[in-house]
């Protein structure tokens, strides 16, 4: 198997008294799809701020294919090919499928010939993603599911090397879920992306990670396969009185 592509260690954050991300160590390997879960609150998002240089770690380093990147911006990480989506949506609602797409790419030049690769590229990408039919629609008035297909359909526009996805599967329908998970078992297998996605979707996390680790409270809590999380006694305990043994989405997931 390959070498960790992106690695989190020993990872501290506060906000002030809150001590929201305590010692964590997290990593991910080029063509792994691995799920991060935890109840609201044990950390994910920050997690995420931090792997993606929107928050500079109090303590801790991030390695990025065995570079020390702790100290690089978000800019820099995004054009290196460390890509993410957000619990919120995040497109141009103004522009068109196509132009958030275009928009991704436009830092690597200007030229004509370049504009005419980077619609190429976003064509593909669409067409790839199941958006084609959608191209010239405007993004702000798309429903949530095919908006939340078009933000990964961007963050796959300038191919990436590692995708942070923050629940890309809220509010999608079953059939428009399959797709997600189809492109992202290409990207991964075709492209040896590491993806590392947060959901709260139990049966979309089994179905698509080999792996997942769990936060609580700022703390890895546990690490394994999906049915090896499922079974351990101390995630449950972290779950208890959200549906614990119930089998419902709740028993190995939340909010960030």
């Amino acid at each position: 198997m390959n070498r960790h592509l992106l690695q989190a260690e020993g990872i501290d954050v506060r906000f002030g008294g809150v001590h929201a991300l305590r010692g964590v160590t997290v990593a991910v390997r080029a063509g792994e799809i691995c799920g991060l879960i935890g109840p609201n609150g044990a950390g994910k998002t920050t997690l995420f701020d931090v792997l993606s240089g929107m928050r500079r770690p109090d303590a801790g380093t991030i390695t990025y294919d065995g570079t020390d990147v702790t100290r690089r911006s978000p800019v820099w990480r995004a054009r290196h090919g460390i890509r993410r989506t957000f619990q919120r949506q995040q497109l141009f609602g103004q522009l068109t499928v196509t132009d958030n797409l275009v928009v991704a790419r436009d830092w690597r030049g200007g030229t004509r010939s370049a504009a005419r690769s980077h619609r190429e590229r976003a064509a593909g990408v669409l067409h790839a993603c199941g958006l084609g039919d959608l191209a010239g629609a405007y993004a702000g008035g798309l429903p949530v599911g095919q908006a939340r297909m078009v933000e990964l359909a961007r963050a796959l526009a300038d191919p990436p090397r590692v995708l942070l996805l923050d629940e890309p599967a809220s509010g999608t329908t079953a059939e428009e879920r399959h797709r997600l998970a189809a492109v992202l078992r290409r990207t991964a297998e075709e492209e040896n992306c590491a993806v590392l996605l947060v959901e709260h979707d139990v049966a979309f996390v089994r179905e698509l990670c080999t792996r997942v680790v769990v936060l609580d409270l700022g703390r890895v809590l546990a690490e394994g396969t999906p049915a090896e999380i499922h079974a351990d006694p101390a995630v449950r305990e972290a779950y208890l009185g959200a549906g614990a043994g119930t089998g419902s989405s709740a028993d190995v997931g939340g909010g960030s």
